[in-house]
């Protein structure tokens, strides 16, 4: 096994792999075409929650499917001709809804977040980013009691894998978090769980981290991948950039569909795009914690910036341009929930989610090709699944037989 590393993607994800097997004593150059962090890993909602465990393609998706395809939902939208040109892939995430499907997502996933939350506490504690870090978890917000009761399976799935929550009615909410308007007669809050006031500042913590213990991060664009005899070599867009290693780590998030065809291989990976939007709150109005207002389809998180406002799942092509309506009636939407003031940004910052059809990453070592590994497709979980994805990674890479622990992520499934 050799030693050089090169991980490509900064996001939270790369850095994570980066800071891991820098740690397993390999020689590791992080490569991104921004700064760590500038991307994906910028714009989420900043929640490390055991929640995360419920995939969106769980058995309810079934019954939702009605509504959600009017495609005039804050919750989900689509733009036809991308879905038109992957209904193979929309097709596959569906099947995955079955529940012995759902219930081996949701056990993979947990273990994912139980790995992943000690190592973020560890990394936040040694980068110096502790102080960005909130121990109040988040809550699940119900405009009636007939969404409460749609949300059965969800409490019956954190309950099953002992996620700590906490029902609340509307006086207990408004105790809690009294800038709310009185709308949600239930609320769901999930404890034990925490959330950040900056995701980028964190992930650059981590990056410098990363530096200070020696490891290398070089500013390129990649645009092709091949191996030469024993190593990889990574060759720039620009035709005087390459570097070339004895081991590869593919961790681009929605962009390592495109790099990943110059090496021959398909990967099934949809994009779940999503907008945010920071505002104020009039007269100082805050919140404690992350809420996620699930009839509005929103996550309002309370940030260093203002209060972050994140919307739903938009469908479309990895660089379609932005449509601001999904965000527009978002924010409608939050200002029924909240006294949002003015808007903080001069425009929307729109993201990509990269999602597999079984809503799991990939990790470890993609078939048939020696040397190169996968670290990608981590849809909405990203922050809170990086440092346990590193673990994994680390495991698989220094031969410690974790092949069979991980199967639930092993890239073969698809490739």
């Amino acid at each position: 096994m050799g030693k050089q590393v090169i991980v490509l993607g900064a996001g939270i994800v790369g850095v994570c792999c980066a800071l891991e097997l820098s740690r397993r004593g390999m020689s590791v150059t992080l490569v991104d075409r921004q700064e760590p962090g500038r991307e994906t890993s910028l714009g989420n909602a900043g929640v490390i929650a055991r929640s995360s465990l419920m995939p969106f393609n769980h058995p309810g998706l079934w019954g939702q499917l009605p509504r959600l395809l009017r495609n005039d939902t804050v919750q989900f939208r689509y733009r036809w001709r991308y879905l038109a040109a992957n209904l193979g892939w929309a097709t596959r995430f569906l099947l995955n809804a079955r529940p012995a499907v759902f219930k081996e997502t949701v056990t993979a996933l947990d273990g994912l977040i139980r790995l992943s939350v000690p190592e973020h506490l560890r990394l936040l504690d040694e980068a110096g980013a502790a102080h960005r870090l909130r121990d109040t978890g988040w809550m699940l917000l119900y405009r009636s009691e007939q969404a409460w009761n749609g949300g059965e399976l969800a409490r019956r799935t954190y309950a099953r894998h002992q996620v700590p929550a906490q029902a609340l009615n509307a006086a207990e909410l408004a105790e809690l978090e009294p800038a709310l308007s009185p709308i949600f007669p239930r609320a769901l809050w999930i404890q034990g769980s925490y959330s950040v006031d900056d995701p980028h500042e964190v992930t650059a913590a981590y990056a410098e981290l990363f530096r200070r213990r020696g490891g290398a991060f070089v500013r390129m664009d990649a645009g092709e991948i091949r191996r030469d005899g024993p190593r990889w070599t990574v060759r720039g867009r620009e035709a005087s950039a390459s570097l070339s290693a004895d081991q590869l780590v593919v961790a681009l998030g929605p962009w390592s569909k495109g790099l990943l065809k110059t090496a021959g291989i398909a990967l099934p990976l949809a994009f779940e795009r999503g907008y945010h939007m920071h505002y104020s709150g009039l007269e100082g109005a805050s919140l404690s914690r992350p809420v996620h207002d699930t009839g509005g389809g929103y996550v309002l998180s309370p940030m260093a910036r203002g209060l972050r406002l994140t919307t739903g799942v938009e469908l479309a092509g990895c660089e379609a341009p932005a449509r601001p309506d999904q965000l527009e009636l978002a924010e409608a939407r939050a200002r029924e929930a909240f006294p949002l003031d003015r808007r903080l940004d001069r425009e929307a910052w729109l993201g990509r989610r990269p999602t597999l059809p079984d809503s799991r990453p990939m990790i470890g070592q993609a078939p048939r090709h020696p040397g190169l590994w996968l670290a990608l497709g981590h849809q909405h979980i990203g922050f809170s699944t990086a440092p346990g994805t590193a673990r994994v990674l680390g495991e698989l890479m220094g031969e410690e037989g974790g092949a069979a622990r991980h199967a639930a992520f092993r890239p073969g499934r698809f490739l």
